[in-house]
């Protein structure tokens, strides 16, 4: 077999794009997307003409309700290729903003019950913030499964257990890059690739515990820069995967073990931590690593948001 069939023995397989065209090649049972992915994807000739159909049907409509549609337009898209759930994010604009959150949460939960989607095929994208992961907690509340993300360490994931939120996704490939960029001239390849890899401590750290307290939140490890650091997560509860490297997974029959592992997890030695807001906004600013991924991703989402904007006013 395939390492990705191997894969899918340990873990549910997860696709991270927002080019839902090469989804049944891959046969994941989930989709993520988020505004880069989506700004990626129209950019693409063959997805031209569903941005201007939703451009042009919706014209009337204040631009941040039409950018939502063509979110909501993708994820139907996707939702008919695979069998479980989409992710569908945000605006990063409103990362410190609980309410605001809230409001446009509810708001795509509603189109996508207007086009006839059921709520529990879709997954809320919320940053991984205070703000929003209070946001997260009175969504789940009401019934809206949130997907809590740009998550960089267990700081955020405690949090996040704690508001019950159905998914987080701790980002393995940024927790690299920054590493990787702080060694400079030191930083050896090898020494720190797979188990020793920062990114993949962190979600198996992530991991461990959920398992050792019995948290449900699902762990989805996300933001892959190689296939060893997918391979070094199998047993996670899930891994979303961009097609280049899910073709990789595919061409190779390596063998691939189960790594991570709920059993064995529960046996490990590791006390319990709870968080008020004071103590985890200090605890998150103690993380240098988490502090600036957090701030550099809702940026660069934010950007991306912008630069759709600008490509849906244009049409």
């Amino acid at each position: 077999m395939s390492q990705l069939e191997q894969l899918k023995q340990f873990t549910t397989v997860v696709a991270d794009t927002g080019s839902f065209q090469q989804l049944s090649q891959f046969k994941p049972q989930d989709a993520t997307t988020n505004p880069s992915l989506i700004l990626k994807a129209v950019k693409q000739p063959e997805y031209r003409p569903l941005l201007a159909d939703v451009a042009q049907q919706f014209a009337t409509k204040p631009i941040d309700e039409i950018v939502d549609r063509l979110l909501v337009r993708f994820g139907c898209e996707i939702l008919s290729l695979v069998p479980g759930r989409v992710s569908t994010e945000v605006d990063a604009r409103l990362s410190f903003d609980t309410q605001a959150t809230i409001a446009r949460a509810e708001r795509l939960v509603d189109l996508y019950q207007a086009a006839g989607v059921r709520s529990d095929r879709v997954l809320i994208k919320i940053a991984a913030t205070w703000e929003g992961i209070e946001a997260a907690r009175r969504l789940e509340q009401q019934g809206i499964r949130t997907n809590l993300t740009l998550l960089f360490s267990k700081v955020q994931a405690i949090a996040c257990g704690q508001a019950k939120v159905q998914l987080i996704s701790p980002f393995v490939g940024r927790i690299y890059d920054w590493y990787k960029k702080q060694a400079g001239a030191q930083w050896d390849e090898a020494a720190m690739a797979g188990e020793n890899d920062p990114g993949v401590r962190s979600v198996r750290a992530i991991y461990e515990y959920y398992k050792r307290f019995g948290i449900t939140t699902e762990v989805m490890g996300a933001s892959f820069r190689n296939t060893g650091q997918i391979v070094a997560l199998a047993g996670c509860d899930l891994l979303t995967i961009a097609p280049e490297l899910l073709a990789q997974l595919s061409a190779n029959q390596d063998p691939v073990q189960r790594v991570l592992d709920a059993e064995a997890a529960k046996q490990l030695d590791i006390s319990a931590v709870q968080y008020e807001e004071a103590g985890f906004r200090f605890a998150l600013n103690e993380d240098a690593m988490a502090t600036e991924k957090l701030a550099e991703g809702i940026r660069a989402f934010v950007a991306d948001a912008i630069q759709l904007e600008q490509l849906i006013q244009s049409i």
